[in-house]
């Protein structure tokens, strides 16, 4: 029988929970997986190699298929610097307004590159986001994060239609001063109902906690070397570190 080559172990804490988890870098298995998702048109083809991906290089307990997509992002970027190169290289198009030698203004445009160590990105949380919300003083409801899965299906719908068809789906649990009611032992038809008779002001409640959602993000100071211009960029969501 052919020696099994030893692996680094690392370890990342997930931003949900707090829970340190470990894990070893891709073997040749998972670059193939993802070589084929990547050479794939179907966006779902790039989800569930992701999901995978995770699942093979996770070493503790970890229910990859519910965990938030903020986690799961940070979880495969780990995965990938510790795999491939903590650096990345991406690129940026300058959108700064020039003259040009008739005087006439014009943009930049020029596509400048840069690195990013990823591993110096992480779930950006913002102060105001809470997943306690309250409706009155009586009535409140307890949110819980959309997985990658999630998102990822409703990649071509708005804002707005991506909030209202995973809404169902994204309530732990509701309460009032007497009881909870939990969402896994509510049919979903009547979680539909409860959010259709919510007012406008609830709702933008329940907008602010998805628009706040965290989410890899990392600000960069960009410098165009072809104008000179400078200006701090923010790079958000998994792609971006991926161009």
């Amino acid at each position: 029988m052919l020696p099994k080559l030893d692996v680094p172990i690392f370890e990342i804490k997930l931003v949900s929970t707090g829970k340190t988890i470990r894990f070893r870098p891709f073997l040749v298995k998972e670059q193939k997986l993802l070589l084929m998702a990547t050479q794939s048109e179907d966006e779902k083809d790039m989800v569930r190699v992701i999901r995978q991906i995770v699942k093979n290089c996770v070493i503790d307990e970890l229910n990859v298929d519910t965990l938030p997509a903020f986690d799961l992002e940070y979880l495969f970027l780990n995965l990938r610097a510790r795999s491939v190169n903590e650096v990345v290289e991406l690129r940026y198009r300058c959108n700064n307004t020039i003259k040009d030698e008739n005087g006439e203004e014009k943009s930049c445009n020029s596509l400048e590159k840069f690195e990013v160590n990823i591993l110096d990105v992480s779930p950006a949380i913002l102060p105001e986001h809470t997943k306690k919300i309250m409706f009155n003083e009586k009535l409140g409801i307890i949110m819980k994060y959309p997985t990658f899965e999630m998102l990822y299906d409703m990649v071509d719908k708005s804002e707005e239609e991506i909030m209202f068809e995973i809404l169902p789906d994204c309530v732990d649990n509701i309460f009032d001063e007497d009881s909870v009611y939990y969402a896994k032992d509510t049919p979903r038809e009547e979680l539909v109902e409860f959010m259709d008779n919510l007012q406008q002001k609830d709702i933008e409640k329940i907008q602010q906690f998805f628009r706040t959602i965290p989410r890899l993000r990392k600000e960069v100071d960009f410098h165009c070397r072809k104008c000179d211009y400078k200006e701090k960029i923010n790079i958000e969501g998994l792609q971006s570190f991926f161009v």
